[in-house]
């Protein structure tokens, strides 16, 4: 989101009320499922989770969803009051948010037809069933037909939504909001896709906003004294779903009830328009939060509560939201993992400490769909603070980081927070490593900002830097801790004419570009996507803004689109038409190791711009002056057009922590006692994976230098 300079946050960090609640400045963390609320450990998992966000000045918590009863479960994953010592688990983190002096809210949760039920069992050890308004599944249900809702079971699903509220207050949660939004189940009865019903429950869209308005009513008798919110979506984003104007009236019909609040959301899961991904734009759903808010305010309830919510990572973003008084305020949900010192460091004004969400799902999102453990790919210690513990060393030891890649400042800034004296090599002129590639491609300009992060924070804590400078074994012989974060180098192409000046590395594409014509690309795993979207996709975030808008027929946030018409290039670099660029793959489907929610984006992304996109490649043949020679899936020879080559075709380790040898770090520093550790890449190059990247540097630091 374009963001326009602010002397301070003024707006975002004054206080405000949400029912009974006196909030200190008006930043949400939304809900986020992380499967602690499960760990069979007292709930100190979650307490310690929620307890960093609440230090770190977040002035209200928004708990993951809390299924109402077993079969409004998503997973196995999820808790139910009153089961398997959930209620215990979470009083622990309600009194570690009490404790930082925050504020937090139950989320009260039922899955609908969006339940995994295959294999699961409730508590009392029966099949769980799926249950929906109307038996209709979905695409991910794999073959569950949901069974649809007696008449008496809607009223007993109500009455559970209540009794979870009264739950919630025994327990001590400060208020609940109610999860209407993203395609669960309250969201499911509004919708005519979803609810086929002809009795009071549906049939019109009066009847089918009823469920929703029983809920709220029902919840609010519950809990008269606490605060009472609800998050909807603005828009399904779904053909044939519920319109806007349906979406207001609900707002209307919800207003009376005493809501203090209402969350805006976007979306639903199987929608096919990109809601979370990278290359989405920043704020780009804010309107329909000034939609929804604009009802409200024209309202005989204008005092109720707006908040906006969907892609926001900057607090100065947020700041731009609220200055004109319409929504009260923000709610960010991943950039907590990311950052669990957002509000304190922003309000600050240190945001160039700000570890910012870079968007990319793999540890978060992607995890959460299948159950595993959620983490952070830029924050590894993220819902593992409990094993991480922030708390300073006792004793302060020398640590030696080879490699400033994202493994490489992950370890440096965990060790120098903890009190160690760092000390980080860089082979080559700058940090960042791969993260300072992917920064080049369209839709992940944010990788930069955890480098700019990490660089802050070393410096703040004295750390010490050596670029251009690759470490020897006489430099790190005195260390009391050395790690090998080495990366990885693109792997080189044996065919023919590999050696022809217009074949160049991925490394070599994005750091200085490809001249004009027509470019194949060998490889179409994750980077060779990334270089083509590169290749193709504007470097200007306002022009893909717009071209978001118009892709998807949504309504962009005027803020985030600018004066569009006098935009020029935001780097001198060609951008060609897709039909100039070839990607090919061998094994496997174009764009294959990205994460599950955010491939289809990626490769549909090229698709759009008209990029062809080759699978089944059997060989490649040769290399010409102009042209890819291959052998094609249907074993004919083929040309494929090509003035340039890009070579995408996998990483190796990068050399200097082979076990043996005169050159090889690990068996010199070994053989002079020093303890050493290699992750990432330089660990193992196959199938090299960023989160597993960081998350072994961490395990690494902590266990050579606790």
């Amino acid at each position: 989101m374009s963001t326009v300079a602010q002397p301070d946050l003024a707006v975002l960090s004054s206080p405000w009320t949400l029912g009974p609640l006196h909030l200190s400045n008006r930043v949400v963390m939304g809900s986020m499922h992380t499967g602690l609320e499960v760990r069979d450990d007292g709930g100190a998992a979650m307490a310690a989770f929620y307890r960093e966000r609440a230090a770190g000045g977040v002035a209200c918590i928004v708990t993951g969803g809390i299924a109402v009863s077993d079969e409004a479960r998503g997973g196995p994953d999820f808790a139910v009051f009153g089961a398997d010592g959930a209620d215990e688990r979470f009083r622990v983190a309600v009194d570690a948010v009490h404790d930082e002096g925050g504020t937090v809210l139950a989320q009260l949760f039922h899955a609908g037809r969006y339940a995994l039920v295959q294999g699961v069992t409730d508590r009392h050890g029966r099949p769980q069933r799926a249950v929906a308004p109307s038996a209709l599944p979905w695409a991910a249900a794999r073959g569950v037909v949901p069974e649809e809702l007696t008449g008496d079971e809607v009223r007993s699903t109500i009455e559970d939504f209540a009794a979870a509220a009264r739950s919630a207050r025994d327990i001590g949660f400060d208020g609940v909001e109610i999860m209407a939004s993203e395609g669960y189940l309250v969201n499911q009865f509004q919708s005519p896709l979803t609810n086929h019903r002809e009795d009071e429950w549906g049939g019109t869209p009066e009847r089918r906003r009823r469920f929703a308005v029983e809920v709220v009513r029902a919840v609010r008798a519950a809990v008269p004294d606490l605060a009472v919110t609800i998050r909807l979506s603005g828009a399904d984003l779904m053909p044939g779903s519920t319109t806007d104007d349906e979406v207001d009236a609900l707002v209307r019909d919800l207003l009376p009830l005493g809501l203090d609040g209402v969350s805006v959301g976007i979306g639903w899961h199987e929608s096919r328009t990109p809601t979370v991904q990278a290359s989405v734009p920043h704020g780009a759903w804010v309107s329909y939060a000034e939609r929804i808010a604009r009802v409200v305010r024209t309202s005989d309830h204008p005092d109720v509560r707006v908040i906006a919510s969907n892609r926001m990572t900057d607090l100065r973003d947020g700041e731009t939201v609220l200055r004109d008084g319409l929504v009260d305020a923000v709610a960010l949900a991943r950039p907590f993992l990311a950052d669990p010192d957002i509000v304190a460091r922003s309000l600050g004004g240190r945001f160039d400490l700000v570890n910012t969400c870079i968007g990319c799902n793999q540890a978060c999102l992607d995890r959460s769909i299948v159950g595993a453990p959620v983490s952070c790919l830029v924050n590894p210690r993220a819902a593992r603070e409990l094993a991480f513990p922030a708390r300073p060393t006792r004793r302060a030891l020398r640590v030696d980081v080879v490699g400033g890649g994202p493994a490489g400042l992950a370890a440096a800034v965990d060790a120098a927070r903890r009190g160690h004296t760092v000390t980080l090599w860089e082979a080559d002129a700058s940090l960042g490593g791969q993260f300072a590639l992917a920064a080049a491609i369209p839709g992940k300009e944010d990788y930069a900002a955890t480098v700019r992060a990490a660089v802050a924070e070393l410096a703040d804590r004295g750390a010490t830097v050596h670029l251009g400078r690759r470490a020897a074994v006489a430099d790190l012989a005195g260390s009391d801790a050395v790690l090998l974060a080495l990366g990885v180098v693109p792997r080189p192409l044996d065919v023919p004419g590999a050696d022809l000046p217009h074949v160049v590395s991925y490394e070599q594409a994005l750091r200085e570009g490809v001249p004009a014509g027509t470019v194949a690309i060998v490889g179409g795993g994750g980077i060779g996507v990334d270089t083509a979207a590169f290749l193709v996709e504007s470097p200007d975030e306002v022009v893909r803004a717009a071209e978001f808008a118009e892709r998807w027929d949504v309504d962009v946030a005027r803020d985030v689109l600018g004066d569009v018409p006098q935009r020029l290039p935001a780097a001198d670099r060609v951008t060609r038409p897709g039909p100039e660029v070839t990607v090919l793959r061998r094994a496997g489907k174009i764009g294959q190791g990205i994460g599950i929610t955010s491939r289809w984006v990626a490769v549909g992304r090229l698709r759009d711009a008209g990029v062809h996109l080759v699978a089944g490649v059997r060989a490649y043949l040769r290399i010409e002056p102009g042209t890819l020679w291959i052998l094609d899936e249907a074993g004919v020879e083929r040309a494929v057009p090509a003035d340039h080559v890009v070579v995408c075709a996998g990483q190796e380790r990068a050399p200097g922590a082979e076990e043996t040898g005169p050159d090889g770090l690990v068996a010199n520093l070994r053989a002079a006692g020093v303890p050493v550790a290699v992750v990432g890449g330089a660990r193992d190059a196959s199938g090299v994976d960023a989160v597993r990247a960081t998350s072994e540097a961490l395990e690494a630091v902590r266990r050579l230098a606790p």
